[in-house]
């Protein structure tokens, strides 16, 4: 939006409860279907992690919520724009940064971001305070005058992240934005995106599962274009079938008759490790924490007991799980 106002955040849209809402959403290429009535919603001032393997679809739904593409058929709505009909609109509230950042190598970093800020609407005071505030909090003050391609690929990085930010976003959508760095520089992207979710909604794409484990309140798993899971973090664990190992000096038989008698068991498989017995139990999925009632059922036969653990699916177990399928 060109003129001394500037851009504007939108807020009496983006103070809505729903930041993104998606509804039967599809995109065709020809005869391929990328995106298959895809529908879900992120909350304002979620951290959303997209996941899905190659093909899944995540690109060309971040694509078609930035505008990028129109979709087939369905709704979108960012902010409370539509997608397709109020395009400048959900523009003016989206910080996009795109998996390969695309720099003008031949730049400085200020004179990059305040080009990219001017074409997003600023001017004046107001670009070159925001200029300040990005070159701030993605840490380019050591790097404002420098020459984009003498930069590191961290750093290159962060001007990406700068320049999805000058317009200060309600919402900010990063695609693989760790891509390529080394585990130093993965860990400052990390912890600058987690600084950066306090107070804006962000959308992360990434084949990285232990980024979504820690910095996500949610995630969401596309599989063959289709919303395999959409779970809260804190939810997710509460949803999946927890397993428990147990190691027991005493008859493989006998072991695994008493196991198979406690309330809430499944299935029992025994390992023979010498003297000692490793029983594996699988439990019934509403059955929930089963280690009292085993160590209950082993003690009252009086076996020594050696190790008693519970396994709760991770992020991973979940994705290849559901992907396998």
């Amino acid at each position: 939006m060109a003129g001394s106002g500037g851009v504007r955040r939108l807020h009496s849209h983006s103070d809505q409860a729903h930041m993104v809402r998606v509804k039967d959403l599809v995109k065709m290429y020809g005869d391929l279907v990328a995106v298959d009535h895809v529908s879900f919603s992120v909350e304002q001032g979620d951290i959303v992690g997209l996941l899905g393997p190659n093909g899944a679809g995540k690109t060309t739904a971040m694509r078609v919520l930035t505008c990028f593409m129109p979709a087939t058929s369905g709704s979108a709505e960012v902010c409370g724009f539509d997608v397709f009909r109020q395009s400048l609109d959900v523009r003016r509230n989206i910080g996009y940064m795109p998996e390969n950042v695309p720099l003008y190598p031949e730049m400085r970093v200020a004179e990059y971001l305040t080009y990219r800020g001017r074409l997003k609407g600023l001017r004046g005071g107001q670009l070159r305070k925001r200029l300040d505030d990005v070159v701030e909090s993605c840490e380019l003050g050591e790097n404002r005058n420098r020459i984009i391609e003498q930069l590191s690929k961290g750093n290159r990085q962060r001007v990406g992240l700068a320049d999805a930010l000058i317009s200060d976003p309600a919402l900010l959508i990063l695609d693989e934005p760790t891509i390529g760095l080394d585990p130093i520089q993965v860990r400052r992207v990390r912890e600058l995106i987690r600084e950066l979710g306090r107070n804006r909604t962000v959308i992360l794409s990434t084949h990285i599962l232990s980024e979504v484990e820690s910095m996500c309140q949610k995630v969401i798993i596309m599989h063959q274009g289709r919303i395999a899971l959409e779970e809260s973090m804190s939810n997710l664990s509460a949803t999946q079938k927890k397993r428990f190992c147990c190691e027991v000096k005493a008859p493989a038989a006998q072991v695994e008759a008493a196991l198979r008698a406690v309330k809430g068991v499944a299935e029992v498989t025994i390992e023979a490790e010498g003297d000692w017995i490793r029983a594996h139990i699988e439990p019934y999925l509403e059955a929930g924490d089963l280690r009292e009632h085993l160590f209950t059922a082993i003690r009252d036969k009086h076996w020594i007991l050696r190790a008693l653990d519970m396994h709760t699916p991770s992020l991973e177990d979940v994705f290849i799980s559901i992907t396998a399928r």
